[in-house]
């Protein structure tokens, strides 16, 4: 006879203080802990002069790091965690902090806020008192603004070398993201595809950031601006189109809109790929789906994940036949379809 398992406050106290382990996190990437130790280790005195940390307050959190499994111990010297070492240390391609300083930056302060949200259905951003249109707005501050384009960026970065190696890119010669930020998801697939040339159509205010992530990836000369915005510019040519953590900031009605407007302007035999935090279809398991939905709650007027089978019915609606998923890393699902 088998002896339940003692149920115990534990679980429940680890979630409820999640945001103590969050915060570290958030405040080590923002002081440069893992581009300091990006050289190799350290000790504790020298990590601490370069970064600022008190000396109160120095051995408590670089050995909570380790703790948390982003940094490790050898006697007194420290290393980054495999894991930090690739995607934390800023001087580095594949480094993702980006949507770690706007989560710093920007959303922990408005997770605050998360009840006032879930009472009142309104967003609790930046431009919550004021009306405003939120990309506008935030693009006149020329430091959240990068802030901003860099946490899209980050959060893209790994989920553009999944794409560029799942899908089949064979006889495709443009993709254009729609909405694609800095440009991650092109920059990987013509990275790995020689042959391929492609373009992001952005908010004209993105175009300076832009221009300087793509020169340092030497794909200036393949790799292009086009400025204009989706719901009223005429999309730029392609036979790939990408929409990545796009049709998530708005209501149902706008996301038909860019579908459609996405198959007309496609070639026969042209492919959309829609990227998001894809809830799962009996809304049960996608714990990062559901977080990310919220956000979406408090950062902006209408939007929300969905799921597969919500997409899928969207798509075939516009006209899209072939209609595929596949899940990509860190609950996001890829979704293809053929015009």
């Amino acid at each position: 006879m088998s002896v339940p398992e003692p149920i115990t406050p534990e679980p429940i106290l680890q979630l409820g203080l999640g945001f103590m382990a969050s915060k570290t996190l958030l405040s080590a990437v923002e002081l440069g802990i893992f581009t300091a130790l990006a050289g190799g280790g350290r000790d504790r005195e020298s990590i601490a002069a370069e970064v600022g940390l008190h000396p109160r307050s120095s051995a408590d959190f670089l050995d909570a790091l380790v703790s948390l499994g982003l940094l490790s111990r050898d006697d007194d010297v420290y290393h980054n965690s495999p894991s930090a070492d690739v995607f934390l240390d800023r001087a580095k391609p594949s480094y993702m902090g980006g949507i770690l300083d706007m989560a710093n930056a920007r959303l922990f302060g408005f997770w605050d806020n998360l009840t006032l949200a879930l009472r009142t259905g309104a967003q609790q951003n930046e431009v919550t008192h004021t009306g405003a249109p939120f990309f506008a707005t935030l693009s006149q501050d020329p430091v959240a603004w990068r802030n901003f384009l860099n946490g899209m960026n980050g959060v893209s970065t790994p989920l553009a070398a999944a794409l560029a190696a799942d899908f089949d890119w064979t006889g495709r010669q443009h993709v254009v993201d729609l909405g694609g930020a800095l440009g991650a998801v092109p920059a990987a697939v013509l990275a790995s595809h020689p042959d391929i040339t492609g373009g992001v159509f952005e908010l004209p205010p993105v175009q300076p950031v832009f221009e300087e992530f793509v020169a340092a990836r030497g794909l200036a000369d393949r790799l292009t601006f086009h400025g204009g915005d989706f719901f009223s510019d005429p999309l730029p040519a392609a036979d790939v189109y990408v929409m990545g953590q796009i049709l998530h900031d708005w209501d149902v009605e706008k996301r038909r809109f860019l579908l459609q407007k996405a198959y007309d302007a496609l070639p026969a035999g042209g492919t959309l790929i829609v990227y998001d935090a894809m809830i799962d279809d009996d809304r049960r398991h996608n714990t990062y789906g559901f977080m990310v939905s919220l956000n979406m709650l408090i950062d902006t007027e209408a939007g929300s994940e969905y799921t597969v089978a919500d997409l899928t019915r969207w798509m075939e609606s516009a006209g899209f036949s072939k209609v595929g998923a596949r899940p990509l890393i860190g609950g996001y699902t890829a979704v293809h379809a053929t015009k």
